[in-house]
């Protein structure tokens, strides 16, 4: 037997940076299975490959290096990615709530340390501080329902950055009274550097800013100059007693202004950033943790328990209490409670730094007990958030007076035309024209480019591309002709790209499309999933209308379109738009449509209809769940359309049932005339927009999807 223990601990530098890569790559993936933020992710890892767990790495001095770069990261870009004008609109609300989410969890979590845990004074504040402060790692379901100019929403963005303030000003105190003869000399002298200190700053690193980024536009040197500013402001507060992370997350919150967040250096600051440091701060916090402690009883479970009750308790009456006091409505108390009960980057950082601090001989300010205790808090809180801002997302969205009426309009029409096979990419064009708005055959130059159709042949750039390029350019052609007959105007290109999901996307932001229409994969030999290889990197990209269909039968021997609605569809932002194209379609193809759904999206569907396309031969059918798919398969015939509206995950409209839908597809409407439509949502559509609080990949389905999977296979075996 080879006896693999001889080579562990792995102390090359070169092994090591391999196998921190490793992590940041696999973290997010396995993560994104068990439906756990990737925060936590790269701790446990740390804690697994480290001299606690399975002893594979040595904590040596690159993590200190990194993972002190990676502290101040994550600071310096909380600054950053805080939306100050926000702030200033509402200063008092902010101030006010901003003052509760801070002082009710310092002042429960403190006096609860002290008297329940027996923790000292200072260690018992440093849990106050921790407490105090809050990530907004659900900030993300907020895009993607279009809340983020919610009042309880701001409120909540604001109130996180004063409490951080606060909470850093607070620990900076405390860090600054040790080793030092903290009386009255002591405090006076450091509130006099502290305050020398942010004048200096707010007046120099401007000047600063403004002469370098008017005379240099390299985009290098203006990365090494904020990496320099944060750094010089780190270490001058530190020279003052300060912790270096109250210094970057001041020079992150001056250069805020500077630094707009959708310009190429917020991203490369941002990109860096994700890549290296905070990952490597992250794994190197989760490598000093002793797991053995878990398990010497109930102790530690009476001490996380205690923390998270405390903590999330107290920021529960503070967003509650201040949702009564501004006279917000219940589900704003949710939100406010959702997205402030959340500790991740700022806790953590924060506890490094009571490490350092130094009691006794030997003895630090942060006990193994304790850093175990946090890191478990916040995984706890992180999931309590996420279900909490998800809920009353959905509350706020259904009870918002502002939903879409029958009359409103999607103005802009451009649809981008995705298409490789010749067989299928004429009755492809075919839909695009009878999907497509009567202004697309106006003479008027204008309108013609702003609503007309453009055709893409993305290539996979590999050794054969330049022969697929030509099938490309031939094929391209061909649609073009017959774009040129129905009097379409339609603009064509073959792309390079070595993903193809990257490309269409990149072609769809660069023409200004609206829609995209694709076929689906058919061939299952090559790859034998439902979505094929890319499109659920797709419409998990975009936040755009997405129209998927497969033809069995040309398209004009169409004799009825069958739409099953989800519920609450008319709630998102894309009701109108695919109703618009489906009508559009029935007209054309002179067919029945008929739709199937609860009464409340009927109801909105036929006003619609009646109103702007009165001539539409449409149906009603009453459809009390989505588990009734399946029974519909027997309805279908060979010259029906089966359409079905999806949502992505996270959506108002999304529900669990729509995980089964590529299953139930394959099983009863093989062989069928097939439609999949992705309405449009909320949500930004930069692709490279990042922050260290969420993951850039996202699993479809998770490995509990998996698991219950499984076990109905075998139970039905």
């Amino acid at each position: 037997m080879l006896d693999m223990t001889s080579y562990f601990p792995i102390t090359s530098p070169t092994l090591i940076f391999f196998v921190v890569l490793l992590i940041v790559l696999f973290a997010p993936i396995i993560m994104g299975k068990l439906r756990i933020p990737h925060i936590i992710g790269m701790v446990l890892a740390g804690v697994v490959i480290g001299e606690h767990g399975l002893n594979i790495l040595v904590r040596d001095s690159s993590f200190e290096l990194f993972g002190k770069v990676g502290l101040l990261y994550i600071m310096f870009l909380a600054g950053l990615e805080l939306d100050l004008e926000s702030v200033k609109k509402n200063s008092r609300r902010f101030l006010l709530f901003g003052l509760l989410t801070c002082l009710v969890p310092l002042l429960l979590t403190y006096f609860m340390a002290s008297w329940l845990l027996g923790y000292s004074n200072t260690a018992s504040f440093l849990m106050g501080c921790i407490m105090a402060s809050n990530t907004l790692i659900a900030y993300p379901i907020i895009s993607r329902y279009g809340l983020g100019s919610d009042s309880s929403v701001m409120l909540s963005v604001g109130s996180s950055m004063f409490s951080l303030f606060l909470a850093l000003l607070m620990l900076a105190a405390l860090a600054a009274s040790f080793g030092e003869d903290a009386g009255f000399g002591f405090w006076l002298l450091f509130t006099v550097k502290f305050f020398g200190f942010y004048a200096l700053s707010i007046w120099l690193i401007p000047k600063l800013t403004r002469f370098f980024l008017r005379r240099y536009s390299d985009q290098v040197m203006q990365f090494i100059f904020v990496l320099a500013v944060m750094f010089l402001s780190a270490a001058l507060s530190e020279a003052v007693g300060v912790e270096g992370i109250v210094g970057a997350f001041l020079a992150g919150l001056i250069l805020n202004r500077y630094i707009p967040h959708v310009s190429p250096l917020m991203n490369r600051i941002e990109f860096i950033g994700n890549a290296i440091f905070i990952p490597y701060f992250l794994i190197g916090v989760g490598m000093l943790i002793n797991v053995g402690t878990l398990f010497e009883g109930l102790h530690m479970l009476w001490i996380v328990g205690l923390i998270v009750f405390f903590g999330t308790f107290g920021k529960a009456v503070a967003a509650y209490f201040s949702s009564l006091l501004f006279r917000l409505p219940k589900s704003s108390g949710h939100m406010m409670f959702g997205l402030t009960c959340a500790h991740a980057a700022g806790a953590i950082a924060m506890v490094m730094v009571g490490m350092r601090l130094e009691v006794g001989d030997g003895q630090y300010l942060v006990t193994d007990e304790m850093l175990n205790g946090v890191i478990i808090m916040i995984l706890i809180t992180c999931i309590i958030s996420t279900l909490m801002t998800e809920h009353a997302a959905k509350q706020i969205v259904l009870a918002n007076s502002q939903q879409p009426t029958a009359h409103s309009q999607q103005v802009d029409e451009k649809i981008l035309l995705c298409v490789k096979y010749p067989e299928i990419a004429p009755q492809l064009l075919e839909l695009a024209i009878m999907m497509s708005s009567p202004e697309g055959r106006s003479h008027n130059e204008q309108q013609r480019q702003n609503r007309g159709l453009v055709a893409l042949n993305v290539v996979y750039d590999d050794k054969l591309s330049a022969k697929h390029r030509e099938q490309g350019l031939r094929l391209l052609e061909q649609l073009q002709q017959r774009a040129a007959s129905s009097d379409i105007y339609m603009q064509t290109q073959v792309r390079l790209a070595t993903n193809i999901a990257n490309g269409i996307k990149h072609a769809f932001r660069e023409f200004g499309a609206s829609e995209i229409i694709m076929g689906m994969h058919v061939h299952t030999e090559v790859n034998p999933k439902f979505w094929g290889d890319f499109i659920q990197s797709l419409y998990n990209g975009l936040n755009r209308q997405i129209v998927l269909t497969r033809f069995v039968q040309p398209l004009n021997t169409l004799r009825r379109i069958q739409v099953v609605v989800p519920s609450r569809a008319e709630y998102e932002p894309g009701f109108h738009r695919w109703l618009e194209r489906l009508a559009r379609m029935a007209y054309n193809l002179d067919c029945r449509i008929q739709f199937h759904g609860r009464n409340e999206s009927m109801d909105l569907i036929r006003e619609y209809i009646n109103n702007h396309h009165l001539n539409v031969r449409a149906e009603y059918t009453f459809m009390a769940h989505w588990n009734e798919l399946p029974r519909l398969a027997a309805t279908i015939n060979a010259d029906h359309m089966f359409v079905v509206i999806n949502a992505r995950k996270g959506t108002i409209s999304y529900k669990t049932a729509l995980e089964r839908l590529p299953n139930e597809l394959m099983q009863h409407f093989s062989g069928k005339n097939l439609m999949i439509i992705f309405p449009d949502q909320y949500g930004s559509t930069k692709e490279e927009s990042m922050t260290f609080t969420a993951a850039q990949h996202q699993e479809e389905s998770s490995i509990y999807d998996t698991i219950l999977r499984w076990i109905n296979k075998h139970r039905r075996s």
